[in-house]
């Protein structure tokens, strides 16, 4: 089907993949192939049985198909909120992120952002950012706590009550390996402390740099637009494969749109 299929679908393509797998394993009482490999079991918060179908239905939703709709969720409730603050300032501009309106759940934040008011949709706005600043650094957290404690590798199974035990094989080196996982759990959470306290110290110099590159945007918009468009084919974007929008050159001098390429460095 090509790159661009791939690239809009390739979320969805993992999540039903994932969900297939579990279903296939967890969900119908077997091992995953890695716990047939190292002998483990998964087992209740008693430790004498195995966990209940609903607790295991219950797992396998908070592990696939909550983190995919969180994901979608935020990712469109922020690309409303952009919008709606673009046509505020410029009715007739086009949509600069282009993601396509395919789904019920976008309608609906689209309408629901709709009925917010100005001060409410900047809150909302940060609210977004705050999140989706906050679910990685969770996540390093989780995995900080799973290096110190030993248990509870996901997220997902710490909520569950969903533990692990070993059977078979020679354990007289727990001990020391459990230590060696603490230290690096203890290194884990100072990480984890650095980085939160970097991204605070960024956190005004990014909103100053978005406010500037919105005024240059505004600025600049009908010539990038109409250069963008003589070029033809030569404008594409190697990151979305659509047209360049608001071109920007890497020091290498590659183009990008503008979008693409920022958060293509907040990712890497």
């Amino acid at each position: 089907a090509g790159a661009r299929p791939w690239l809009q679908w390739r979320r969805e393509v993992e999540l039903l993949s994932d969900v297939a797998y579990f279903v296939l394993t967890t969900l119908s009482g077997y091992q995953t192939l890695g716990e047939e490999y190292v002998n483990i079991i998964q087992v209740d918060p008693s430790k004498k049985k195995v966990p209940s179908f609903l607790r295991r239905a219950l797992f396998i939703s908070l592990h696939t198909v909550v983190p995919y709709c969180l994901e979608k969720a935020l990712l469109h409730l922020e690309h409303e909120l952009q919008m709606e603050a673009e046509e505020s300032r410029s009715p007739e501009s086009p949509s600069a992120l282009g993601f396509p309106s395919r789904t019920l759940i976008r309608s609906w934040i689209r309408k629901q952002v709709g009925k917010l008011t100005e001060q409410q949709k900047k809150t909302a706005s940060q609210v977004v950012y705050v999140l989706k600043q906050s679910i990685p650094l969770l996540h390093r957290l989780h995995l900080a706590l799973f290096y110190i404690q030993g248990t509870f590798y996901h997220l997902s199974k710490r909520i569950t009550g969903i533990s692990y035990l070993h059977f078979g094989g020679l354990q007289g080196e727990d001990q020391s390996i459990r230590s060696s996982y603490k230290f690096l759990g203890i290194i884990s959470l100072f990480h984890l402390l650095l980085t939160i306290g970097i991204q605070m110290y960024s956190f005004k110099q990014k909103q100053r740099a978005r406010q500037e590159w919105r005024l240059h945007r505004n600025l600049a918009h009908q010539k990038n637009t109409s250069k963008e468009v003589a070029a033809g084919r030569q404008s594409r974007c190697t990151l979305c494969l659509e047209e360049r929008r608001h071109s920007t050159a890497t020091p290498c001098g590659h183009l990008f749109c503008w979008e693409c390429i920022t958060a293509w460095c907040n990712s890497r």
